[in-house]
Parts: structure tokens; C-alpha cells; sequence
């Protein structure tokens, strides 16, 4: 009866596993498990931190194989390598797993020992389904991050949509409002100036009146542009045109000594569909912009045109100041501005603004500190429908 059960529980002789074998293949699953609970706890530690994640995930690769102290991990996506210290350069032993995002193959990630030789037995088949796991999990976690990445862009454009719509309808009735006093005000200052018998005095404080109400009538202005309450016209438009009338006009009004004009014209240019009044207010913002960012020394201004497949690129470009991240990210909100008081309304970039995004265009800039900025406008061959203001913005 004895000699039965121990056959029964044993399978028989031929079939009984040694207890070190035992051992070892449940030593090796316990490292297994332990490397996904890791990895995972890795996707969870360096949330919003994917290079920080990877750093973490090939350190901890190299312990959940057989050979930790002569294994090296190395894990790459879009041309972004992570590896642990020592990652031989061509390794004749190695595993690797594809690491695959919305079907398409992104990176991979491998484990290498650094031993010389090809011996396939160094690896064990539970070693390669471990590798695929941790390659899923990596594409999974990529995935997310880029999802959460492109909703909260897409929740701040509209958020910032929704506070240019409120500005806009608080500047168009603020607008409207002083349009007439300060009409008004102009007129009967300019009325009083015709006075033959006018004490010079009194002359000269309504000259004073006359230049603040012009200049209020120039904010007034832009303001009914940023709100969108001017008129729009579009007609056929050479971009080349309109930049050698503007540059020739900038450059001879040009008081600042040292700046210096270059175009770039593609000769190909086809036309567009514009407003031809609007798309000239865009060109002299930037490049008023520019001439404002230029050094005290001059610097070059480089006003540039590209042609794309459907599109047309305006390209300003200065040796100027340049503006830091944390500025460029505000360059086209309304009344923001770095000049000094009474030099700027901070209405010029969001009026820009305003007019690419009805046009359905986009502009973005790109700008470094100390070595200038670069604002592109992409204005379509054929009219299109007005973007959303936000959507068109586009930042480092």
C-alpha cells in the first residue's frame, strides 16, 4: 500500500523532477514576477517622466534574468535609447522585442550578456515571454502617456478659445463704447486748433489732446480687429508683392540705425485667397515686432516666403533678444506684452493672430534667448474655413 501511494504522487520514477530543478524554475517565476510588478510600479512612479520610466526599466530588467551580473538591458523608442552602463556595442547574444504603439513599431527593448559566443542556451524560453510582456507594457504605457498628453492640450485650446471668445466680446463692446467720446474728443480739439487767436499755450495742450486721441484711436482699432468686427475682403494675392511693398516701405520709414532687411522669396510662389489689407497688417506687425526685438546695435531682419503643398509659408525672422519658453508660450495672448509702458498695447500678436486663424491658417514661433525669434505664418492656396484661434497657435 505504501509503495502505491508513493507512486501515485510521484507519477512514477521516470517522471519525478529533481528538487533542485524545482528550485531553481520557481526561483526563476519569482524574478519574473517580481521584474513585471517592477516595471510597473516604474509606469506609475514616472507618470509624466518617460525617459526617467525607461531609465528605471532597464535597471531593473538585468536582475530577472539568469545571469544578473553579466546581463545588460537597453530599451529605445523613436530614436531615444535608455541602457544600463556596459551595454556591449554589438552583442552576438541578445533578445530582443518590438515595441509596438497603434500598430506600428516604435522602439524595441533587449537584454544582452556581455560574455563572448553565440550560445542560444543562455537564454531560457521564459526569458523571451518575459521580454514580450515587458515590450507590451511598455507600448501601453506610451500609448496612455500620449493620449492624456493630447487631451490635456486639446482641454487648454479650449480653454483658451473660450477666453479669447470672452475678451473678444468684452474689447468689441468697450470698442464701441469709447469710439464716439473719444471721436468726439478729436474733433473738437482739431476744431479748436483753427483758432487764429489761440494763446500758444492752449495750442500746444490741444496738440497734446489731438496725439493721445489718435493714439487711443489706434488702440480702438485694434481692438475691433482682435474682436473680428472689421470688414474682410478676399481677393487673388501675390505674397511676394505685397512682402517687397511692405519690406521697401519698412526699411525706408526705418529710424533705427544699424537694422538690416533681407528677402528670401520662393520664385514659385503661387497666389492666394486673402484679404489683401489684413495679410499686409500681418506683415507689418512682425516685422514692427522684429525691429523692436533687434539689439541696439541693428541686427538683420529676414522676411521669407516658402511655398508648400497646399499651403503658402510668411516667414519673420530677427537676430534680436529672443524671448524665453515661459514668454513665447504667452506671445499671442491679448494685452501681454515685455515693452516698456506706453511703447505697447499687447494687442499686436493676438490681432495677427485673429486674422491667420480667419483666414484658416496657423502660425507658430520659435525663439531662443539671445539669438532671436522666428514667427511663420501658413496661410492656404484656396479659402478656407476660419480656424479656432487657439488651434493656430502653434509654440516650442
Amino acid at each position: 500500500m505504501t509503495r502505491r501511494r508513493s507512486q501515485s504522487a510521484g507519477g512514477g520514477r521516470g517522471d519525478a523532477v529533481p528538487a533542485s530543478d524545482s528550485h531553481d524554475r520557481l526561483r526563476e517565476r519569482v524574478k519574473e514576477l517580481t521584474c513585471l510588478y517592477e516595471v510597473t510600479l516604474a509606469f506609475v512612479e514616472h507618470r509624466a517622466d518617460l525617459s526617467g520610466c525607461f531609465r528605471r526599466i532597464v535597471s531593473i530588467l538585468p536582475g530577472a534574468w539568469r545571469f544578473p551580473d553579466e546581463a545588460y538591458a537597453a530599451l529605445g523608442i523613436d530614436g531615444v535609447e535608455e541602457r544600463t552602463p556596459g551595454f556591449p556595442a554589438a552583442a552576438a547574444n541578445a533578445l530582443s522585442s518590438d515595441i509596438v504603439v497603434a500598430g506600428r513599431k516604435r522602439g524595441e527593448v533587449r537584454v544582452a550578456y556581455g560574455r563572448a559566443g553565440a550560445d542560444e542556451g543562455l537564454f531560457l524560453p521564459e526569458e523571451r515571454s518575459l521580454l514580450d510582456a515587458v515590450a507590451r507594457q511598455v507600448a501601453v504605457f506610451v500609448e496612455r502617456a500620449e493620449a492624456e498628453e493630447r487631451r490635456a492640450a486639446a482641454e487648454a485650446q479650449l480653454r483658451h478659445a473660450d477666453r479669447l471668445a470672452t475678451i473678444g466680446q468684452l474689447a468689441a463692446g468697450v470698442a464701441h463704447e469709447l469710439n464716439e467720446p473719444l471721436g468726439n474728443i478729436l474733433g473738437f480739439a482739431q476744431l479748436a486748433l483753427r483758432g487764429e487767436r489761440l494763446p500758444e499755450e492752449a495750442r500746444a495742450d490741444l496738440d497734446k489732446i489731438v496725439r493721445a486721441s489718435l493714439h487711443g484711436r489706434e488702440v480702438i482699432r485694434k481692438l475691433l480687429a482682435f474682436a473680428h468686427q472689421g470688414p474682410a475682403s478676399r481677393q487673388r494675392l501675390s505674397l511676394n508683392a505685397l512682402v517687397e511693398e511692405v519690406v521697401f516701405l519698412m526699411e525706408a520709414g526705418c529710424e533705427q540705425p544699424g537694422i538690416r532687411f533681407v528677402q528670401r522669396l520662393a520664385p514659385d510662389l503661387p497666389e492666394i485667397e486673402a484679404d489683401p489689407v489684413q495679410v499686409r497688417q500681418v506683415l507689418v506687425n512682425l516685422v514692427v515686432n522684429a525691429m523692436h526685438a533687434a539689439s541696439a546695435g541693428g541686427g538683420v531682419i529676414t522676411v521669407s516666403t516658402e511655398r508648400g503643398p497646399e499651403e503658402v509659408a510668411l516667414g519673420v525672422e530677427d537676430t534680436g533678444c529672443g524671448m524665453p519658453e515661459e514668454v513665447a508660450r504667452h506671445a499671442f495672448d491679448p494685452f501681454f506684452t515685455t515693452k516698456e509702458v506706453g511703447r505697447g498695447t499687447g494687442l499686436g500678436l493676438s490681432v495677427v493672430q485673429g486674422i491667420v486663424a480667419g483666414h484658416g491658417g496657423a502660425i507658430e514661433v520659435r525663439s531662443e534667448p539671445g539669438r532671436g525669434s522666428r514667427f511663420t505664418v501658413r496661410l492656404p492656396m484656396v479659402a478656407r474655413a476660419p480656424r479656432d484661434e487657439a488651434a493656430c497657435i502653434q509654440t516650442p
